[in-house]
């Protein structure tokens, strides 16, 4: 079967209403002003998707959202970034998923209804989906229940048909980070937590352990440490590869989910692990030169021109 396109993204869709130019996180009973507001894409899988098409890989989006106006928007924005949307399904039980994101310095907090995201299952996606695509991308494991017990049959599956996978779980809200390792993480081709994710869910607080614990399921392990760059392991291979810094960040909403976006695209081009972490790297670090996630990300000549003029960096 022809594939249609490089990579499917599976997972959660949400607006994110950001708020940022704030002095202090608000405490209890007080208010604090806002100077300024982005109303965005929001959510992991859909940053990595919008972003990995801007690159120019062919890629199709596979969730739910509610028949609303924030439905509209995801709608509308994942399509102004030529992904497709014919395998997005609209619950009318339930609205579209929003994040409302408190942005001080570089800090932020996060406050999510997840709403449609809820209710993706397992029985949501067949094989004919799959069969679409050359590579499967999955994102924030804890904030979709409903794949709970199904994700590892869903790796399974592509796996099986050939596809190459990809991992990031993201953030556990609840933290207790249950997440059955041992059925998911063997069908996982790359595996893409961060510094502080990869430490809870193991327990480790040594890092190190925690990727010596980890990296024996996964074929590749990246450790996202932000503006301290990435780690990537493979086996015995570990390479720590410094970011590319911003001195004038805007915000850091999706960067992590940019360098996912930015790795994953050299991957699926065959190209050596090195190549990929750089890319990933200096994909995250423009993502840090425009608010919101997707922002920094209009084509793949824009985000070259960006390389030069903040990083020097010519590709």
């Amino acid at each position: 079967m022809e594939k249609l396109f490089d990579v499917l993204v599976v997972g959660e869709l949400n607006v994110d209403l950001i708020l940022s130019d704030i002095e202090k996180f608000p405490e209890i009973g007080k208010e604090v002003l806002a100077h300024g507001m982005t109303l965005t894409l929001g959510s992991s899988a859909a940053i990595f998707a919008s972003n990995i098409s801007s690159l120019g890989a062919k890629v199709a989006f596979l969730g739910k959202i509610g028949n609303d106006k924030f439905g509209e928007v995801v709608l509308e924005s994942l399509k102004r970034k030529h992904v497709d949307v014919s395998m997005v399904k609209t619950d009318e039980h339930a609205g579209t998923g929003a994040t409302i994101v408190l942005y001080v310095d570089e800090d932020r907090a996060n406050t999510t209804y997840p709403g449609a995201m809820d209710l993706l299952t397992i029985e949501d996606i067949t094989e004919e989906d799959l069969k679409k695509a050359r590579h499967l991308h999955f994102s924030s494991y804890f904030l979709q229940p409903g794949m709970w017990k199904g994700l590892g049959q869903l790796f399974k599956m592509a796996r099986n048909l050939g596809l190459t996978t990809s991992f990031d779980m993201q953030w556990d809200p609840k933290e207790t980070w249950e997440m059955d390792i041992e059925a998911i993480l063997p069908y996982v081709n790359v595996f893409l937590p961060n510094e502080m994710e990869i430490r809870y869910l193991t327990g480790k607080n040594d890092l190190q352990e925690a990727i010596d614990y980890i990296k024996k399921y996964t074929e590749t392990l990246v450790v996202k440490r932000g503006n301290k760059g990435s780690i990537v392991v493979q086996k015995d291979y570990l390479f720590d590869l410094p970011s590319f810094l911003n001195e004038k960040v805007v915000d850091t909403v999706g960067a992590g989910d940019s360098f996912n976006a930015g790795f994953i695209f050299k991957y699926i081009k065959n190209e050596n692990i090195s190549a990929c972490q750089r890319f990933g790297n200096l994909a995250g670090a423009i993502s840090t030169t425009a608010s919101g996630g997707t922002k920094a990300f209009k084509n793949y000549e824009t985000f070259r021109k960006s390389a030069l003029d903040n990083f020097g960096i010519v590709i």
